[in-house]
């Protein structure tokens, strides 16, 4: 169990507890993910190949949502693909400032820690980096 894990479980517990959700969004936030990548040679034809030094995350289809696939340690990701994954590992703070609706993303997906996280939460999400980025800027001036 990842102190992660340990920060979802206390959150679900008591959600109205604003001392475990914090706990929980910080940990997530400062925490870096592993993101599952398609693979270049697969996708020949099929779209946009990306340009050099970009890649494309996986993003899977469920419930008429799409789903960013997010894993705190490798080996979760692993597991879930069954195979050994392209990744790019990604902090939770770029995650949060770069995902824009209507993007879910689901984390730890085939473990009994797995989050799904919404648009707006998200967005919140994204709200609290960019203040504590001009937070930040004000300080450094």
């Amino acid at each position: 169990m990842t102190q992660l894990d340990e920060a979802l479980v206390t959150f679900r517990q008591d959600m109205s507890d604003a001392k475990n959700q914090s706990k929980f969004y910080d940990l997530f936030l400062n925490s870096t993910f592993y993101v599952p990548i398609l693979d270049e040679k697969a996708l020949e034809g099929e779209v946009d190949t990306p340009q050099e030094g970009q890649v494309l995350p996986l993003v899977i289809e469920a419930e008429g949502n799409d789903y960013l696939m997010l894993f705190d340690r490798r080996e979760r990701l692993q597991a879930w693909t069954q195979s050994e994954s392209r990744c790019v590992e990604v902090p939770g703070h770029v995650l949060a400032s770069t995902t824009m609706p209507p993007l879910h993303w689901a984390l730890n997906v085939g473990t009994e820690y797995s989050k799904q996280f919404l648009p707006d939460e998200i967005a919140w999400l994204r709200d609290v980096v960019e203040r504590c980025n001009a937070q930040a800027a004000e300080q450094g001036e």
